[in-house]
């Protein structure tokens, strides 16, 4: 035991220095901090504030943008202006100054994590801290890849004549306060991961050491702070109770020793450490900066080299097979599950390797003999592992079938021309398709959830392969898990593909669901009128085609699909009007000529397809061969 501190289990002459009370701790107990009860109402007074800010979103329908750093993302891509950015960018400047107190006194997840390790501590657990000499630049590492690689990507791909720099705009009021933020259904396991779990394994602070982008920056900008935890030597006795209170995982007994001042990039600040002092030596003071402060001293780690250079390799690989998986689990999530799988990873290796071992006041090993609660460690162990490999499983085929879905060339509105558009697929678009669907059969089949999002991607595989009916099943599962403009435009393709199907009052319950969630989608207008139309329902064909365009005067086949309705009832000039307005829109493309004469058709309108028809084998002959076989040419 030396300076109120002792070491945990020993390997090969390794140890990990924790803190404990000094041997006369019954004569000088550690004093109550006077500071945390404060920092706990100010993070409770921040939580309080963040579920008024949600509750007036709820309330009013419009409200101030999140004032959450990520948002930052969008003004730097974008040049949106909103609170996130704003609120970053002082945070920054004032850990310039300060250091990094706003993640101790102004965070939610670090309130969640002191919750989580208040409640363990009642249960007489104290969070140990898992130390590693590479995973601590995991922070930093996600913060440039996040704030600065955007840039750095727009920089390298854009024109010439493209500024770096985005014109700015206002956002700071939104309507779509939870647009950037993952479904409700992933909030308590987010919090249960990034607070419980992290701290458990990691130690007090262990999402903000190993996953928190932000702090990345924080720990940037601390080392040039002049504020910081310092002390006066002359009444320093070494007792090691700042150490023993810190929940940042910082020695500060070692470091106000060594250095007169806390140089951690891990100290948020709390003053925890200030408060408990018997000889009031410590004091948050200004002076030099940590940078530069001289060498640190050596500091014992969890891991061998070898060891470390293995969990790198864990983490990456973890953090790639759940990173959003199912396209449900964020980033932040991903890297605190990363986390928590590499420490458990690493511990099983140890548990195999190692005589004895022990976690927290549980003996998993001794004297080479797996004890109940190795057994149990291993198993839990094993299921976490394992739910992550599945989750890889299941992300590596969704994203093949996704890049699969990517490169089938086939215009939606060819493919939608017809019931069967699977004769006028290239070879290469056959091939992808396949991939596609087997791909995206794979990811659903072994699936544990419903990803939303791949859905419709693959019913429309399924559409272009033939089967439509299959198709319309999917797209009707994807809008029943959908909301707002993704459930519009799952509906709207269902209503189109029942159109080709003849199924004209499925189709319009479809479309009308789709236009429900977005008024001013103009082709579910359009794909409405052609129901109402083959339903007899001619004048609501009409007013659903006008409506679209009015939304869009420019839009072909509406002004198309009115000239054939005035002409069918006899209204000639008017005709003509809309039929002008049509070919003022029509490309100089065969192709497009095509596609209208193949809607037009659809409809009934052979007079209008016929001129279509012929305009496309003008400007390509061999669309004559085409016409001949129901195919169009394709380049």
């Amino acid at each position: 035991m030396k300076n109120g501190c002792q070491s945990s289990e020993t390997k090969k002459g390794r140890s990990i220095e924790l803190p404990v009370l000094p041997v006369d701790a019954g004569k000088n107990p550690i004093r109550k901090s006077r500071v945390s009860p404060w920092r706990a109402a100010v993070l409770i007074g921040l939580t309080l504030l963040m579920i008024a800010h949600i509750a007036q979103w709820l309330w009013t329908g419009r409200t101030l943008s999140p004032i959450e750093p990520s948002e930052t993302m969008a003004t730097l891509q974008r040049g949106t202006v909103n609170a996130g950015f704003i609120f970053f960018t002082l945070a920054i400047l004032a850990t310039l100054v300060f250091g990094r107190f706003v993640c101790g006194w102004g965070c939610h997840i670090v309130a969640l994590q002191d919750l989580c390790a208040w409640l363990l501590k009642k249960v007489g657990l104290r969070p140990r801290p898992f130390r590693s000499r590479l995973l601590v630049f995991v922070p930093l590492l996600t913060a440039l890849y996040m704030f600065v690689w955007p840039t750095f990507a727009r920089f390298l791909a854009a024109p010439k004549n493209e500024p770096l720099i985005p014109e700015f705009t206002n956002h700071l009021i939104t309507s779509e306060y939870w647009a950037t933020f993952p479904p409700l259904g992933v909030v308590f396991p987010f919090l249960f991961v990034c607070g419980f779990m992290t701290v458990y394994f990691l130690g007090s602070k262990g999402f903000c050491t190993y996953a928190c982008p932000y702090g990345g920056f924080f720990e940037l900008a601390d080392r040039l702070a002049p504020g910081r935890i310092r002390v006066n030597k002359d009444a320093c006795q070494e007792c090691g109770h700042c150490t023993a209170v810190c929940t940042s995982n910082v020695l500060v007994h070692a470091e106000v020793r060594d250095y007169g001042m806390v140089v951690d990039r891990g100290c948020m600040k709390c003053m925890d450490c200030v408060s408990v002092c018997p000889n009031d030596a410590l004091y948050f003071g200004f002076g030099r900066p940590s940078l530069g402060a001289g060498k640190r001293a050596a500091r014992q780690y969890s891991l061998t080299w070898p060891e470390e250079l293995a969990a790198a390799l864990v983490f990456a690989a973890s953090l790639w097979a759940v990173w959003d998986v199912y396209q449900l689990v964020p980033m932040l999530m991903a890297l605190g599950i990363a986390s928590v799988s590499t420490y458990l990873a690493m511990r099983v290796v140890r548990l195999f390797r190692a005589g004895d071992l022990s976690f927290y006041r549980y003996n998993l090993k001794a004297g080479g003999k797996l004890k109940t609660a190795g057994w149990v460690f291993l198993g839990f162990a094993a299921l976490w592992l394992g739910l992550n490999a599945h989750s890889g499983y299941v992300r590596y085929h969704e994203a093949a079938g996704a890049r699969a879905y990517q490169d089938v060339r086939i215009p939606d509105e060819l493919a939608l021309a017809r019931t069967n558009p699977a004769r006028w697929l290239s070879a290469a678009d056959r091939e992808n398709i396949e991939a596609g669907r087997r791909h995206f059969g794979a990811a659903r089949a072994a699936g544990l959830l419903t990803n939303t999002e791949a859905l419709p991607k693959f019913a429309w595989l399924e559409y272009l392969n033939g089967n439509s009916p299959e198709a319309v099943r999917l797209l009707g599962l994807a809008a029943a898990r959908q909301t707002g403009a993704p459930r519009a435009l799952s509906l709207y393709y269902q209503g189109a593909i029942l159109n080709r199907l003849r199924r004209y009052n499925e189709a319009l319950a479809s479309l009308d669901g789709a236009l429900k969630e977005a008024p001013e989608l103009v082709l579910a207008h359009e794909e409405r009128g052609e129901a109402l139309w083959m339903l007899g329902r001619r004048d609501e064909a009409q007013a659903a085609w006008n409506d679209a365009v009015g939304l869009n005067s420019d839009f072909a086949l509406a002004n198309d699909l009115l000239a054939g309705a005035a002409m069918a009832a006899g209204r000639t000039d008017e005709a003509l009007v809309h039929e002008k307005q049509a070919a003022d829109n029509t490309p100089e493309d065969p192709l497009f000529h095509w596609v209208l004469g193949l809607r037009l058709q659809n409809v009934g309108m052979e007079a209008l397809a016929e001129k279509h028809f012929q305009e496309a084998i003008r400007l390509n002959p061999e669309f004559k061969k085409a016409r001949l076989a129901d195919a169009p040419v394709r380049n």
